[in-house]
């Protein structure tokens, strides 16, 4: 009989009402990028999508439990990465157990800041600000063949921190015009990624004017975003052959 594959999406952010009324959420956000076509539910089928509320404390508790998980997804957060919350620090703490265990994680946005972290980097906020909307970041030559990818590609970007420094052993992967590390993988197992592949243009929409309204950018920025958004596709299809394969190969 075949085993099933058992995936963790552990969430750093609440759902938006808008996110959570048209896209059901986040988790639902990320099954779509990641499942494969065709499979069904948890119900007695060979993939299994669980999610815990990591910002609330919630995560995969014991050996037993972690043991289960071929792969663990962390998530964007509008809570910095840098921060010294009790939930960031446990979210750490297990990151670190992950490491030890070699388990595959991939980290998005906040999540890819946090990991960089727990494997002894440093991350802060950008040298160069916000950047929202759709950016082009360039992959390493070593990477393009491994990971099958376009020597560049448009990804989705709504983040005003960054990494710093990589963790000893840690190789940058992909950059761009104003962040340094857009990617990194450490082993064959851990990999964060600074933009959004599984965002939609529409929630990148609703992120800009919640910013705006919560004065945390200005008009000019949240205008010369949704230009950017209208001006060019992100290479969804490519970005999610590229995390399927890493999550799952």
């Amino acid at each position: 009989m075949e085993m099933k594959k058992m995936y963790a999406v552990l969430l750093c952010a609440e759902d938006p009402e808008y996110v959570k009324k048209v896209h059901g959420g986040y988790f639902q956000v990320f099954k779509r990028l990641l499942r494969d076509e065709g499979e069904k539910d948890s119900n007695g089928d060979h993939e299994v999508w669980d999610s815990f509320k990591a910002s609330a404390g919630e995560l995969p508790k014991g050996d037993d439990e972690i043991t289960k998980y071929d792969g663990f997804v962390i998530t964007g957060s509008s809570q910095d990465a840098h921060s010294d919350d009790l939930w960031v620090h446990e979210l750490i703490h297990l990151l670190k157990k992950l490491n030890s265990m070699k388990k595959k994680v991939l980290g998005i946005c906040f999540g890819h800041q946090i990991l960089c972290r727990a494997l002894g980097g440093k991350t802060g906020r950008g040298k160069k600000g916000w950047d929202l909307g759709v950016t082009t970041i360039n992959l390493s030559t070593k990477y393009i063949s491994s990971l099958s990818t376009p020597p560049s590609l448009a990804v989705m970007e709504c983040h005003r921190d960054e990494v710093r420094e990589l963790p000893p052993m840690a190789e940058v992967v992909a950059w761009s015009e104003k962040t340094q590390v857009e990617m990194f993988k450490y082993g064959e197992h851990m990999m964060g990624i600074q933009g959004h592949p599984e965002y939609t243009k529409d929630i990148v929409l609703h992120l800009i004017d919640r910013l705006l309204q919560s004065n945390l950018i200005q008009a000019w920025q949240a205008e010369a975003a949704k230009l950017k958004l209208e001006a060019r596709e992100p290479n969804q299809e490519a970005w999610k052959k590229l995390c399927k394969g890493f999550l799952k190969g």
